[in-house]
């Protein structure tokens, strides 16, 4: 009995651990038992450029499973980066195409990733917000582009 409750509680913990900031949420289901299902607003800093933050809305499942952090959120997610500071970037080369974070939203198998994409021509960083699951990803996906201005690209790769 200890030991099916010790794996329920570490998979609690880790599907809880984020690097990122909830700005808010609205319950869009009531749940007589455990929490509402909700969309919530979570902040995310690009980490190699300054001055950009990426704002994601998507499905939270409520009810008991969810409350434990066992329950598997809706691949369905939004996207919204904007400058919010002077843009400088932390390395002298950035990847053309590169993961800028990733989210559990089920226990084990199903991410939420957030992938950074540079479109030269143009001067601009683009933003996909995507899920993918072990054995099979959801086609449902949303973008958005940060213009850089007079902010010079360092080297791609």
């Amino acid at each position: 009995m200890k030991k099916p409750l010790a794996i329920l509680l570490s998979l609690t913990l880790i599907a809880c651990v984020r690097a990122d900031q909830l700005i808010g949420e609205v319950s869009t289901a009531f749940i007589l038992i455990g929490a509402n299902h909700k969309v919530i607003v979570e902040a995310y800093d690009d980490p190699k450029v300054n001055g950009v933050a990426c704002y994601v809305s998507r499905a939270k499942t409520g009810g008991v499973m969810g409350t434990i952090g066992l329950a598997e959120d809706k691949s369905e997610a939004s996207i919204a980066c904007r400058q919010v500071g002077p843009i400088s970037f932390t390395a002298k080369t950035i990847e053309q195409q590169e993961e800028m974070f990733n989210e559990r939203i089920s226990a084990v198998f199903k991410k939420l990733r957030v992938v950074r994409m540079v479109d030269r021509k143009r001067n601009v960083l683009v933003y996909l917000t995507y899920s993918d699951r072990l054995i099979d990803g959801s086609p449902q996906n949303s973008v958005t582009a940060v213009p850089l201005g007079t902010v010079a690209l360092p080297t791609v790769k």
